[in-house]
């Protein structure tokens, strides 16, 4: 089995694409030793192989190592160093489209009419991903966005999917002081309760066409504190101009006729000749001095799990919407591989002992892979593994 889950890991490291190319390009001369050192099977597996086997597993135990990855770079202080406030770790929560079939392919699958009458049948997932101002997103956690009950009225969404992570999350980590940053759809009065429950602070963008009688509120109350603003220069040669402004202690009443008490953040960015305005929700103190941590390594850090998380696992070479498998369990197994290989790439890619060696770099992340797919295929392993499993080196990562 660990023969299995390296070469699903490797799959997606070496960026291969499909698992049929296993076959085809990560079985060379040197292969057979490689398989033999480490794990003490003759050959690399077939990919048929991997998608028998893996439809076999309990997908929450998979989950588990994905989880452990970040967890242990917290537990070791790795990530102490992006701390927001110099205390929370900042997870961002976003739902993105995994795969998409012409016709039904399970139970579970959700489904959407277009407009010219076909019906799309489509499995996406709700991720948490522990995200970092210098480009980290580690898988932190996965809820797969499925319909489990045929009789429901409704079909399952993110909403519902982060209603069932939230208990995990809490219970997997009880104290870790956690900000969480989300869009619009977030905006409700489940999440604050929920985040108030868990002792949670949340940074979530506010929009025009949500929760409207907090846009009053923030409109009416400004002007009676005008001390609640800044003007604050940033970006290189402190060219961006961000004008802040907020409002703090906004009582909010939600569908639930549940209170809560919020403070709403605005902020008017000014850059040449493009003007942007943010504004969010959050339950974080607001002042002078942390006004600009919130926004830009709180609210404005939400786009990573887009464009580092998802945008570089749909387009980088992992095909996150390739169906490496059409297995219910199967698929998620491979999906959870993904998010482990994304993890050690983005580790390799950013620490200092890959830049010690190619100190001009590699040209692409795909070229990353392709160089791990050459070596793995005719480098010929010379080292003892026991002594080096077991040396102490350092690598340090870019805080910037």
């Amino acid at each position: 089995m660990n023969a299995l889950l390296f070469v699903g890991i490797l799959l997606f490291l070496a960026r291969l694409k499909a698992r049929r190319q296993i076959r085809f390009l990560l079985n060379g001369p040197e292969t057979a030793g490689k398989m033999r050192s480490l794990f003490g099977v003759g050959s690399i597996p077939h990919g048929d192989t991997l998608d028998y086997a893996f439809s076999r597993l309990d997908a929450e135990k998979v989950q588990e190592i994905v989880t452990g990855i970040p967890e242990v770079l917290i537990r070791k202080k790795v990530l102490d160093p992006y701390r927001l406030l110099d205390k929370f770790h900042t997870v961002a929560l976003d739902g993105t489209g995994v795969l998409v079939f012409r016709s039904r392919h399970c139970p579970q699958c959700l489904s959407k009419k277009l407009h010219n009458g076909e019906t799309l049948f489509y499995h996406p997932v709700l991720e948490a991903k522990l995200v970092t101002p210098n480009g980290f997103a580690f898988s932190l956690m996965t809820e797969f966005i499925e319909n489990i009950d045929p009789g429901a009225a409704k079909q399952d969404c993110e909403l519902k999917a982060f209603y069932r992570m939230a208990p995990r999350l809490k219970a997997r980590f009880p104290r870790l002081p956690l900000c969480l940053l989300g869009d619009g759809l977030f905006a409700a009065g489940a999440v604050f309760s929920i985040c108030e429950k868990n002792h949670w602070a949340y940074v979530i963008t506010l929009q025009d066409k949500d929760l409207s009688s907090i846009h009053e509120e923030f409109h009416a109350l400004a002007p009676l504190q005008p001390e609640n603003k800044l003007i604050f220069h940033t970006g290189p040669q402190s060219l961006i101009r961000q004008a802040y402004q907020w409002v703090t202690d906004i009582d909010y009443m939600d569908a639930s006729r549940v209170p809560h008490k919020v403070n709403v953040l605005q902020c008017r960015e000014n850059q040449a000749t493009r003007l942007q305005t943010f504004k969010w929700i959050t339950n974080l103190t607001l002042t002078p001095s942390r006004v600009p941590h919130v926004a830009n390594q709180g609210g404005r850090l939400r786009w990573k799990i887009e464009n580092e998380g998802f945008n570089d696992q749909k387009n980088g070479g992992y095909e996150l919407e390739h169906a490496y498998s059409t297995n219910p369990v199967a698929m998620k197994i491979f999906y959870f591989l993904l998010q482990i290989a994304h993890a050690l790439a983005q580790l390799m890619e950013k620490g200092s002992l890959l830049k010690a060696v190619f100190p001009k770099g590699l040209g692409s992340r795909k070229n990353v892979g392709m160089r791990l797919r050459d070596e793995w295929v005719y480098l010929p392993i010379t080292l003892d593994l026991d002594a080096w499993a077991n040396a102490s080196f350092q690598i340090r990562f870019d805080t910037s």
